[in-house]
């Protein structure tokens, strides 16, 4: 189960840009994952979460490097996307939201579908 409320350690200045959060995995290892976006299906919230990716491979805002930068993005990497339940609740007077599995194979599968179309549509809309 993810927890958007737990605090990031060591996150950088881009970091703190993306929607990160950090998580267990079912191994019980940390993990840090970026919101990708929320959603709605059948008046349920939905999140999809992505591995946390590095905004560039050297490691620095690329304006001042030598880091050659021309076959950046002719490479498309395969990312691992994960959609969860988000469930809020009440922590201390706090609201949270909960990262929840969603564990009904057939519900899975629906909300596949609805996150592909969406993802389609996007890129429908930049290819325009």
């Amino acid at each position: 189960m993810y927890n958007d409320d737990q605090p990031l350690s060591g996150a950088t200045a881009d970091e703190m840009d993306q929607d990160l959060i950090e998580g267990l995995d079912e191994d019980g290892n940390k993990v840090l994952l970026e919101v990708v976006r929320y959603f709605f299906y059948n008046g349920e919230e939905y999140v999809v979460l992505g591995d946390a990716q590095q905004n560039s491979q050297c490691g620095c805002d690329c304006d001042h490097c030598d880091h050659d930068h021309e076959d950046d993005g002719d490479d498309e990497e395969e990312v691992d996307l994960y959609i969860m339940k988000v469930v809020e609740s009440e922590e201390n007077g706090e609201e949270i939201e909960e990262f929840v599995p969603v564990e009904d194979e057939a519900l899975l599968e629906k909300l596949i579908e609805v996150v592909q179309a969406d993802f389609e549509s996007d890129l429908e809309g930049i290819e325009e």
